[in-house]
Formats: structure tokens, C-alpha cells, sequence
């Protein structure tokens, strides 16, 4: 399912409105603002008023769509991991050994934080929250559903990494379980270094999440 279509159908849902393209573009703009005051304020020191400043809107416009500020944080939580989750299935689902997938796996996850970085540092928060357990128990069934998306995802690594040791271009001698939270432990952790710099180009985006790929998927070749 599209991006879009992926708002439209939680729009609907959730306000019981009519669809229209106006409707997931207000939601998209929403979540758009929301992820960079999150990034820069943090959880805590991020107000609805911010995001409505940040927007060019009222607080109704924001809180006609969302509860509070904790459930929009939840919602960018949420799209940010669709769009890891998105890249990564398309870049596994062009086959090969499982190597090669791995691989794709690893530089659709690195180019997509660059390309979303303030969606996928408000993911970092979230998980942050999580382990510290600093949540009312509504807040942690949500943050529960989230943390179960992040291991459906690190379990499709798992896949690739498990399928390249049965084809002989992954070590067998090779911890599986260390080597996926390696490689994702260090490519999450663009959201924490990277920033775009002025005048980055997507090739040079390309070319950067290819390098740390490298680097990951040096230390498991066969």
C-alpha cells in the first residue's frame, strides 16, 4: 500500500470523513511539521503550539486530527517506520543470494533515514521511551505496538542474513542475532550524526549509504 494510501485509509478511519486527496495532504503536512519540532525540541519540550506555528495553522487544524501531542508523536513514530519498513520489502523482494539482499536491505535502510531524518529520529525517541518506561500504560500499549513493528523489521535482516548462510555467501560461523543488531545499531544511529548538508545531492546520498553498507557487510562475507 502507497504512502498516501496508507493516510487516507487511517484518516477515514480514524475521523470517518470522506476521502480527498485535501484530507491525506493536511495529515502529511501535520506529520511533516511535527517530525522536525520533535527532532530539534525533543518529546518534552515539543507543544502542540509549536507544531501549529511551525505549520502556519491554528491548533484546531492540528487537533482536529489528533487527540494530544502524544498521539501525533506516536502517529510520526508510526510513518516513520512505514517508510523503513516500505524501502527495505521492495529492496528484499528483488531476490538474489542472501548476500545480495542484505545488502540492498542495508542501503534502502541507510539512504531512507537520510532521506526522512526527522521522521526517523522521532523513531529513536520513541524507542528511548520504550526502555526507559516513562509512559502513562495507554501510552505504553501504543508504544508496545510499536516496538513490535521495529522487530517484525529486524527480523526481515534475520531472513537475508539466515538465507545468505544457507547459500554459502554469508560466514556459517557468523552469530546472527549480533550481527543484524550490529548492522542496524549502526545505520539507526545516522539519526543521532547525520544531518543533510547544504547542497547534498541524492547521488551523493546514494553513495554515502553504500559506503556503510560496506563497512556492515564486510565482517560477514564468505
Amino acid at each position: 500500500m502507497a504512502k498516501n494510501d496508507m493516510h487516507r485509509e487511517w484518516a477515514l478511519k480514524t475521523r470517518g470523513q470522506e476521502e480527498s486527496g485535501a484530507l491525506v495532504e493536511s495529515v502529511v503536512e501535520i506529520l511533516d511539521c511535527a517530525a522536525l519540532c520533535f527532532t530539534e525540541m525533543g518529546f518534552q519540550g515539543t507543544s502542540i503550539d509549536d507544531v501549529a506555528r511551525r505549520l502556519g495553522a491554528t491548533k484546531g487544524r492540528i487537533y482536529h486530527y489528533f487527540r494530544s501531542k502524544t498521539d501525533l508523536f506516536f502517529e510520526v513514530h508510526r510513518e516513520g517506520m512505514r517508510r523503513l519498513m516500505d524501502a527495505v520489502n521492495e529492496a528484499m523482494s528483488a531476490g538474489g543470494t542472501g548476500r545480495e539482499k542484505l545488502t540492498r536491505m542495508l542501503e534502502a535502510h541507510a539512504l531512507t533515514m537520510m532521506q526522512n531524518i526527522a521522521y526517523e529520529a522521532v523513531v529513536v525517541q520513541g524507542v528511548h521511551m520504550h526502555r526507559l518506561g516513562a509512559t502513562t500504560p495507554e501510552q505504553r500499549i501504543s508504544l508496545d505496538e510499536l516496538m513490535d513493528i521495529r522487530h517484525k523489521f529486524e527480523l526481515l535482516f534475520v531472513e537475508a542474513f539466515r538465507q545468505g548462510q544457507t547459500d554459502g555467501s554469508i560466514r556459517q560461523d557468523a552469530d546472527v542475532s549480533l550481527a543484524v543488531k550490529g548492522m542496524l545499531g549502526a545505520v539507526n544511529w545516522m539519526a543521532i550524526w547525520y544531518r543533510p548538508r547544504s547542497g547534498e545531492s541524492p547521488e551523493q546520498q546514494r553513495a554515502m549509504a553504500r559506503r556503510i553498507t560496506e563497512l556492515q557487510i564486510g565482517g560477514i562475507a564468505e
